[in-house]
Order: structure tokens, then sequence, then C-alpha cells
């Protein structure tokens, strides 16, 4: 990938630490954490790390740099902090300073699985299961003992702790991006998710000056070659949904789309463990083995058998293993163009359907609202699940306009003819704590039946209150169920539900007016 055009500085900084370990085999680095007392092996083979006070990303504790290069390219707000380069410089020299005085461990490897936009990084840990994470989550290309110099660094220091007061900091915690120097700076949290969102971040930032939609959703294909998309946020079903035994994963979590089909910008998966069991997802529960890293796992002390039920350290518990770890996925990470793409959303309040097929303005609008529900331990202090929206279903980690990937979007499945579905993996027959969460095996079913073509030509019904047109059938599933108002016991409260819910949307569309976006996309919400 050309970055050239951000800055003509490399991003490479002088490798800190007292005694530097670079690009250790997988083995090696268990070895490390476990002697070194960072982390433990599980009955499974599994690498188990706790994360202490931070168990989810801190997004208020994001900042990137401004400068000339990028100040006028950022939506600069309350997702895109800014921060002035000297600072960002103090911070830094400060880090290496503390990092000199203790072993680092080094993982030179890429992003972009398509040759043409790939990013090379160099990845520079405090702790070795750090470093294990970024081994298995990032492509390992083999470069031998001489890897090239990345494009980006990025620098982990959970040790240091941050002051307020003299860093100009939030908390004791941060993560910095500097586009100009490509550095990324992460410190005050052992949260190793943060390494990959942060990349991410960058990744979404590069590609659309390539003509490439960077994408948050799962991918994966079928035996005719027909790829299919999963956007969602955190806990909506990305990695569950996509990691069918019956197509081939392309990966879980974040993509580019382009002139040339679909790539996956990681080597792994990154999946929520909480209540995973072996009958419900099999591939993610067998991908937990040596090599694979749990965090935040509770385990018995003695046996040291993970309790995928327990969430007593939070209900965030995450693996990470490589891709390769579940069969038949696609290497590299490369496939078509999607004909089937599915919005994700994790409603609370009960009151979307369980399978809506949009239209392709519907599907703009819809991207554009990103519309679900945060859960619990995704975020620090987020305990029970709270509606939100979130622009391109993962306005976190987008530093430009989110009208500049919607409008990506639109492009592309104007070229591409994708059918777009809204699918609700969340709360049916009332709101979270009245109704209960959809079942795994009818929204698989749904998702097979639209992925066969079986929800195309089907009957539906004009849902009042979005317009969303809901089938009336659907092979293996109930047909009562895809009514979302039948479900509730009283039908004036699910009235009143949707229309508060409509509200909702139409407060947070209103954000965009004013942009450049055609009338028929902001009529294509609820009205009324």
């Amino acid at each position: 990938m050309d970055v050239a055009k951000i800055s003509p500085e490399p991003g490479t900084v002088p490798v800190p630490g007292k005694k530097v370990h670079r690009n250790l085999p997988a083995s090696a680095l268990v070895e490390a954490a476990v002697i070194r007392g960072e982390a433990q092996l599980t009955e499974p083979g599994a690498l188990l790390a706790t994360t202490g006070r931070y168990t989810g990303r801190s997004p208020k504790d994001k900042f990137i740099v401004k400068d000339a290069a990028v100040a006028n390219t950022i939506a600069w707000g309350p997702v895109n902090q800014p921060w002035e380069p000297a600072r960002f410089d103090n911070l830094l020299r400060r880090v290496l300073a503390y990092l000199d005085e203790r072993e680092t461990f080094v993982f030179d490897g890429a992003v972009g699985a398509e040759p043409q936009h790939q990013l090379r990084v160099r990845v520079v840990t405090e702790m070795a299961w750090h470093n294990l994470f970024a081994r298995q989550l990032f492509l390992r290309p083999d470069w031998g003992d001489n890897p090239p110099e990345p494009d980006f660094t990025i620098i982990s220091a959970p040790g240091f702790q941050a002051q307020p007061d003299r860093d100009g900091t939030r908390s004791e915690a941060f993560v910095v991006i500097n586009f100009t120097r490509r550095i990324i700076l992460i410190g005050g949290t052992h949260y190793a998710g943060e390494i990959k969102k942060s990349v991410f971040t960058v990744m979404n930032y590069l590609l659309p000056d390539a003509g490439v939609f960077p994408m948050h959703c799962s991918a994966n294909v079928g035996e005719q070659g027909d790829a299919a998309l999963y956007f969602g946020l955190s806990g909506t079903g990305k990695t569950t949904l996509s990691a069918d035994p019956n197509r081939r994963l392309v990966g879980d979590d974040e993509h580019g789309w382009w002139d040339g089909g679909i790539f996956n910008f990681e080597g792994g998966c990154y999946a929520k463990c909480i209540g995973l069991e072996p009958e419900k997802e099999p591939l993610i529960y067998n991908a937990i083995r040596f090599g694979s890293v749990l965090e935040n796992v509770v385990v018995d002390p003695r046996t040291r058998v993970p309790d995928y039920h327990d969430g007593s350290l939070t209900e965030n518990t995450r693996v990470a293993y490589p891709v390769d770890f579940i069969p038949g996925a696609v290497i590299p990470g490369v496939a078509g163009h999607p004909r089937t793409i599915f919005f994700l959303t994790a409603d609370a309040s009960g009151v979307l359907p369980p399978i809506a097929r949009l239209t392709p303005e519907q599907a703009m609008y819809h991207f554009l609202s990103g519309y679900t529900s945060k859960l619990a331990g995704t975020e620090r202090g987020i305990t029970d699940p709270e509606p939100t929206f979130s622009a391109c279903f993962g306005e976190p980690f987008l530093p430009r306009s989110p009208v500049t990937y919607a409008k990506l979007l639109g492009d592309m499945l104007q070229r591409h003819d994708a059918t777009v579905y809204l699918v609700n993996t969340g709360w049916t027959g009332g709101p979270y704590g009245v109704g209960k969460r959809m079942e795994l095996k009818y929204t698989r079913a749904m998702v097979s039946a639209a992925l066969a073509g079986q929800l195309k030509d089907v009957a539906v019904k004009t849902e009042p209150f979005f317009g969303l047109h809901v089938p009336v059938e659907c092979p293996g599933v109930p047909s009562e169920l895809l009514d979302a108002r039948s479900r509730w016991s009283d039908g004036n409260a699910y009235d009143d539900a949707a229309r508060r819910l409509a509200g909702f949307f139409r407060e947070n569309f209103a954000r965009f007016q004013g942009a450049d976006l055609p009338p028929e996309i902001v009529a294509a919400g609820p009205q009324g």
C-alpha cells in the first residue's frame, strides 16, 4: 500500500528494550508468557490471560494526532479526538524510555490479504502474550530473517500508566494514532483488542483514497463461489454466523471491497466466548487449542477447564486464533463480489423483525444509522444492553465522515447487485428483561434461506413503523416468529415501543442533515 502521501517519513522507531525478542514462533511466545507469569495454559491447550481493570475497549481514551497532513480529512469529534503533535512526541519518549528498561517482543506482519492494498506492520509489545495475540490475528508473510521496514509501528506498553496532568490523557490508559509518523501508541490497558482495532482504524483511513470500501464485517463463501458479508458491532453475531460448517470462512471481522472482490484484513479471528457451547458453535469451540489466546475466561483452578458460561470477570470473554484453525478457511482471505449482505443488530427493544429484505435506499439508511445495542463488556462500564447508533456498524473505528463509507457502499451495491437483509439477533417477545434472545438455530435458518435465494421472491408483509419488507415464511422457522408484534403479549405495548424506536432513528439521522445524500435515502427511514 502506498502510504507515502501521508508522510515522507518511514513508520519506524528504534525498537526499545534491554532485550528484544524478534518474531518468535507461537510456541516460544506461549512459553515466555507462562514463565514470565503473564498467563497460564488451559486444559484445551490455549493460553489464558486476564486483563484486570480494562476488559473491553476504552473509546474515550483514544486520540488521533492532528497536524497539517490530516487536519482536513478526519471527522473530528467525540470519536476522533484531536491530540497535539508535541504532546504525542513527549509521551512517545516516555514510553520508549519505559520499555528500554524491559524485555520486549517484536512481530513483523501485515494487514490486508490483497497484496495491492496490504499494509506492513511492526508490533512491539511489553507482554509476550500480546505479541502472540498480534501474531495470531494479523497476517504472517514468510519474510524469513529480513522482514521489510513497516508502514506502521504499533507500540503496546500496558504497564506504563499515563499521568493525565503531565501527559494530557483522560486517564492512565491511552490509544494514540499518529498518521504522519505512522505510529500507534498504546498504554495503561492490558486489553489486547486495542491493538487490533487501532490498526483497523488506520486501514479505514487509508483505503478510501485507493477506492477500497473498508468494512466492519465478517465474510464467508459458498461452494459456488457466492460470497456473503455480515456487518455488525461486537456481540451481534458476525463471528458466529460466518463460522458456518457449510461455507468457507474468509474472515470474521474486517474486510475490504474493491474492484477485484473482497479481502480479509487479518489472518485470525477474535471471537466472543460467553455462553460458548460445542453443539451451537463447533468451529469456534474447536479452534480453542494450543496457539489460541483466551482473554478473561474463568477456568477451574484444579482442572484448568474453561467455564464459558462464567461472566464474573466480564461478559466480553474472548479468544483469538489463526483463521486456519477453522477447517476449510479461505487462505489467502480473498473472494469474489458478495451476492448477499446482512446487517446484524442486537435490538434490545424487541421491536425489529428477525429478518427483513431491504431496498437499496433502505440499505443505505440503515448502514448510516448502524442501530444496535451495546452489549455487556464490549466497552468499559457497559453492564446491561444499551441502545445505540453507530454509523456504518463501526463508527468508533472510522476516522472519516460516515457519509464517505456510505457512498462507497452505495456504489458497490449498484455495481454488483447484492441483496441486503436486516437481521435482528437481539430480543423477541418483548424488550431485554421481558422477552428472550433470538434462538441461534432460527437465525441460522433465516440466514441460510437468504443465502440460498429462498427469500428473494417469497411474499412479504410491510411492517408499518419502518417500512421493512418481512418474509411471511421461511424454511425451518415458525411463521409466527417472523412477525415481531405477534410475539408480544400486549400488541399496544409493542406499538408504543416501535414508535419510540422509530423516533430514536429519526433523531439520530438528523445528524446527516446537510450531508450530500439523495432524498430517497432520507425517506427510506421510519416516517410519521
